[in-house]
């Protein structure tokens, strides 16, 4: 396989000999075995008992980790990329070999990277977004309040209904005291409309047909009649651009529609603008990336999956959902997450030799002192020591390596 160097690691003779000892042992004190007291079973007893294949397993598993630690020391002088993976390759009374299987950091050949003809979108705000944003803002603060009268469309009815087919009411189709938005199309269709204009405690059958790809079969295209009662009829308040509104607001300096919009406007520039320099980025990779040549080892992506899909889990689980119900409600499963998310992880895999080559070939190096610094800002921000958040983002030296890929891309922007 490319960019991969396999290792035999043996060991045999004292130190395996001592390895399954010790495992016997252990096991020794922890087995039960009918006709002994726990722990005083003969050694010849427990080997059948656990089988000798187990044994082997087991003390195997106590020696895998200095024996990891030799292949990496052995191999320092060689760039892996991932953590060797290991297994057994044969193992006897005699000896125990693992086979540790390393991913090597492949050839990387820069295309160009330079003046690659990517310009950036000019950043616009019109005033239709500005006036769009204000309404979006005054219906945060709209109220909801009781309303006499008729009902109307975007009004919120509070109401009661039974559905049947044929004179026969079917399951499902009941329901009190339910809110519904005049106008959401939450309904089945025709059945909001028919509210508008009833008055509260008024009663009216509801005559629809359900849709052709209704979930239900036996409702399929049926004709249907909904007994309907209005409880209570809700209408949602916006409010008035007021002194009232701006003191709700607090935000300081806004005291007219003016100031707000001008605040507003200066919001939604500053989105566009970052969403602007994240496109433009993301093209500016892209092409380099299509000019570059790398076989990029497929452990390397794998791995990157593995860390999406952890941080993925950790972002539903912020909002209460684990990742067993979002796979029930998307009627999905690991590997098809995982094949919708490859793509993403193959581009960042390659993103990454993109940016530490062009920081190799532009000579890039970060003074200990902005190192220093950066860890100093950063621990600030996240209220934490130093110590404490060097522990969390993986050394001083995670952090010089991101100070370096943050101007490989400074590079790369400021060269298009």
């Amino acid at each position: 396989m490319a960019n991969t160097k396999e290792i035999k690691k043996k060991i045999e003779g004292e130190a395996w000999k001592k390895a399954i000892d010790k495992t016997v042992k252990g096991i020794q004190k922890k087995i039960s075995i009918n006709g002994f007291r726990k722990g005083k079973a003969p050694v010849n007893i427990v080997i059948k008992e656990y089988g000798q294949n187990n044994i082997w397993l087991d003390a195997a598993d106590t020696l895998i980790q200095s024996a990891y630690e030799e292949v990496m020391e052995e191999n320092k002088d060689v760039e892996i990329v991932t953590r060797p993976d290991a297994t057994i390759s044969a193992m006897s009374d005699d000896y125990i070999e693992f086979l540790f299987t390393l991913t090597l950091r492949p050839e990387v050949k820069l295309g160009e990277y330079k003046k690659l003809g990517i310009k950036k979108e000019k950043v616009e705000v019109s005033d239709e977004e500005v006036t769009k944003s204000l309404e979006h803002m005054r219906k945060r603060y709209a109220e909801v309040v009781v309303k006499e009268g008729n009902v109307a469309d975007g009004d919120i009815v509070i109401i009661d209904f039974e559905g049947s087919k044929d004179s026969v009411p079917f399951d499902g189709g009941k329901a009190e005291n339910y809110s519904l938005t005049i106008g959401s199309n939450t309904f089945i269709p025709g059945f909001e409309e028919q509210l508008i204009g009833m008055k509260k405690g008024e009663e009216k059958d509801i005559q629809v047909t359900f849709p052709e790809d209704y979930h239900e079969e036996d409702l399929k295209g049926a004709p249907a009649t909904f007994k309907v009662k209005v409880n209570e009829i809700k209408e949602t308040k916006i409010p008035e651009l007021n002194e009232e509104f701006f003191e709700d607001l607090g935000m300081e300096g806004i005291n007219d529609e003016k100031s707000l919009k001008e605040e507003l406007k200066k919001t939604i520039e500053a989105r566009k603008t970052s969403e602007a320099e994240n496109k433009f980025i993301d093209e500016v990779l892209d092409k380099a990336i299509s000019n570059m040549e790398v076989e990029i080892p497929h452990q390397m992506i794998h791995d990157e999956l593995d860390r999406m899909l952890e941080q993925y889990s950790e972002r539903l689980q912020m909002q209460g959902i684990s990742m067993e119900q979002y796979y029930q409600f998307t009627a999905s499963n690991e590997e098809a997450l995982k094949e919708e998310m490859h793509p993403e992880a193959e581009k960042r895999v390659a993103s990454r030799f993109l940016l530490e080559e062009i920081a190799k070939k532009e000579e890039i190096t970060i003074a200990k002192e902005d190192v220093d610094a950066e860890i100093k800002k950063l621990a600030e921000e996240y209220k934490m020591s130093e110590e404490e958040f060097l522990k969390l983002c993986g050394g001083a030296e995670m952090i010089e390596y991101d100070m370096k890929m943050r101007k490989a891309i400074e590079i790369l922007k400021d060269s298009n």
